[in-house]
């Protein structure tokens, strides 16, 4: 019987070619400009690591007061509570972040001194964030406590310094200190760039990882000031004059990360931060009452709005353009299926029911929809490939042509053609066929 309606579907659209390709086209922009939009903006809000986003927290401190942030605490911490945090050991695992630059100097001399950017961070970084290594691993805990002059690297900059070959062992010279490299990452590149955003602000969360890490005390011996941070007095603009005042000022810098296995231990974790502002302002260095956050990787990035709003307003507008087109064919639809009346008339004379009428009229709006998508598909396909001219290019080259992406416009171009086809179709069934035949007697 499908067959037959599909048959049927193909001998009207011979007939009816103008309104035909009218329809097919329309379809086809409003899908297409739907569908690339959907990728980009599946792309920017996608979870960059499923397998743990759930567990990972951040946790925030209020130590400016009341008056700043509209009664949010501070993205990022000061030394004073992220060190605090961090050696209370309340969680799984804990790391502590910031970005820093880095002059990196290789022994061989064919290679240049560069500018390389870089995080400071402890050693669960890597196993929190489900880190790959080329060679090595990354240090071990001890290793902060003893404050190592230890690096990872990524493969970018191994390659550069030494041709892409296991270097683990090999040193580094980091600001004219030499540095042992434990570790080269494998393909890590995260998107969004999730674990320093609070850092370097939501524009840098499609870039690519940074170069090198090691270990944050180590970093904080050297003085190795952020590459930004905020301060509720004044401005250090990088320039820190006396470290120890900085380290014990308010300015906030640094980015803590907790991984939390339970919904208990978020509980507790929760209550652990609520009682260490509490004491804060028992000891009189808060003057107000505890003002702490504990967010959720994926609540993070929402709270930091980590999607682009060109993405967001892209989606709203072809999606609006999408309801557009769908007004449209369904105009088309009603004008094409109604132009049948006396063949619908004649075929309910002789015993066809409407339900049998709605078969065939769906089937042939989904077989038109067939047509729009195949179309809608070359369509998505021109429009990602152009997507650098909508988008930045740090996030167009994140989207890719996807067999989901692909069967997704051919079945959206289904949908919407049946969908548009309901009006139509239903005034269609309700053609009296002695009217028609008393029209066309």
């Amino acid at each position: 019987m499908w067959g037959y309606y599909i048959a049927l579907a193909l001998r009207s659209s011979v007939r009816s070619k103008a309104l035909t390709v009218l329809v097919v086209v329309l379809l086809a922009f409003g899908v297409s400009a739907c569908m690339v939009s959907y990728a980009v903006f599946r792309a920017t809000t996608s979870d960059p690591i499923p397998s743990r986003s759930a567990h990972l927290y951040v946790p925030q401190i209020d130590n400016f007061g009341p008056s700043k942030y509209s009664g949010e605490p501070p993205d990022t911490l000061s030394y004073t509570d992220a060190v605090a945090l961090w050696q209370a050991r309340k969680a799984d695992r804990q790391t502590l972040v910031y970005p820093t630059q880095w002059q990196v100097e290789s022994d061989n001399r064919s290679v240049p001194a560069m500018s390389m950017s870089g995080d400071a961070v402890a050693a669960d970084f890597f196993s929190m964030f489900d880190v790959p290594f080329r060679f090595g691993s990354g240090w071990a805990p001890n290793d902060d406590a003893r404050h190592a002059t230890v690096a990872a690297i990524s493969s970018r900059l191994n390659k550069k310094l030494f041709g892409g070959q296991d270097s683990v062992g090999q040193g580094i010279r980091l600001d004219g200190k030499i540095f042992r490299i434990v570790a080269v990452l494998g393909d890590w590149n995260p998107k969004p760039r999730f674990f320093d955003v609070a850092n370097l602000g939501p524009l840098s969360a499609f870039d690519d990882t940074e170069d090198v890490y090691i270990p944050f005390t180590r970093a904080i011996d050297m003085k190795k000031a952020p590459k930004y941070d905020y301060c509720p007095s004044y401005s250090t603009d990088l320039g820190i004059s006396n470290w120890g005042k900085y380290l014990s000022s308010e300015c906030v810098w640094i980015a803590a990360w907790v991984e939390l296995a339970t919904p208990t231990d978020v509980k507790r974790y929760r209550d652990y931060l609520y009682n260490y502002a509490k004491e804060q302002q028992r000891i009189g260095r808060f003057s107000w009452p505890p003002n702490v956050r504990l967010r959720d990787l994926m609540d993070w990035m929402a709270y930091e709005h980590v999607t682009p709003r060109a993405s967001t307003l892209s989606m709203l507008v072809s999606a609006s353009f999408l309801l557009i087109v769908l007004v449209n064919v369904i105009g088309l639809m009603l004008a094409r299926f109604m132009r049948r009346a006396p063949e619908i008339g004649i075929r309910r004379a002789l015993g066809a029911s409407r339900a049998t009428i709605y078969g065939q009229f769906l089937t042939e709006g989904a077989t038109i929809g067939v047509a729009g998508g195949l179309l809608g598909v070359a369509l998505t396909l021109l429009g990602l490939w152009g997507a650098g001219a909508l988008f930045e290019p740090n996030i167009a080259r994140l989207v890719h042509p996807e067999f989901s992406l692909i069967a997704l416009t051919v079945l959206l171009a289904i949908a919407a053609t049946v969908v548009s086809a309901l009006y139509p179709t239903w005034r269609a069934a309700r053609i009296q066929p002695a009217w028609q035949i008393k029209i066309n007697g």
